[in-house]
């Protein structure tokens, strides 16, 4: 998953988005409201955390701007302002959750885990299927019962592909999902994270490839 992280407060930036790299998530970073929307603009994000004191352009206007590109991407507003008169305007607005600061980096965590999850997947942190299981809330893969060690990036293309098990995803989806901004990018890379997944998980058959369709996670491994 790749969030855009806008926060103008650099420190507090620079840890959040340390914790929720380590969580798996790719994560860009914003320094003011004009760079937000450049970054907003240009590539795909499935969830904005966004403070609302902001230089340049303050959060209220990126909200805007950013419900009058998409509709549909979750949008969790940081802020110091803790009237019920801000919440209610940021929600009205368009935002889909609201935590004041100062606030605990595990609630915040919760609150992005809770907004990511899909609407066709049950609401329980933890799936199953075959001997594959996996804990989302916890970040982690076991195969018979066994944790299976995965970098951030395994994990991540394994989670959105599960995530997106209906249908084939292909590499530049997985790419704009997976990795942040800042990544070094060759052209094998995503074929050497897919190789290593599987090579790790042992089950070879739960992701598969069509030319011209990209990857696929394909449900009920055999036991």
């Amino acid at each position: 998953m790749r969030l855009l992280l806008v926060e103008d407060e650099r420190k507090l930036s620079q840890v959040l988005a340390k914790g929720l790299k380590k969580l798996s998530y790719a994560v860009d970073q914003a320094f003011d409201g004009e760079e937000a929307l450049e970054l907003f603009s240009v590539y795909g994000y499935d969830l904005v955390v966004l403070d609302l004191n902001l230089p340049k352009i303050d959060g209220w206007e990126v909200l805007r701007q950013i419900r009058q590109q998409n509709r549909q991407v979750k949008v969790l507003i940081l802020s110091a302002k803790n009237q019920v008169e801000d919440k209610i305007a940021g929600l009205d607005l368009g935002a889909n959750d609201y935590l004041e600061k100062p606030f605990d980096f595990l609630e915040l965590a919760a609150r992005i885990r809770n907004l990511l999850r899909w609407e066709f997947v049950q609401r329980e942190s933890q799936w199953e299927d075959g001997r594959l299981k996996i804990d989302f809330s916890a970040k982690t893969v076991l195969v018979d019962g066994e944790e299976i060690a995965l970098t951030h990036k395994e994990y991540g293309i394994l989670e959105y592909l599960v995530q997106n098990r209906t249908r084939f995803v292909s590499a530049e989806e997985l790419l704009e999902h997976v990795w942040d901004r800042e990544a070094d990018l060759f052209s094998n890379t995503l074929k050497y994270h897919i190789h290593s997944l599987k090579k790790k998980l042992g089950l070879p058959e739960v992701i598969q490839n069509e030319r011209g369709k990209g990857y696929r996670y394909a449900e009920h491994t055999e036991k």
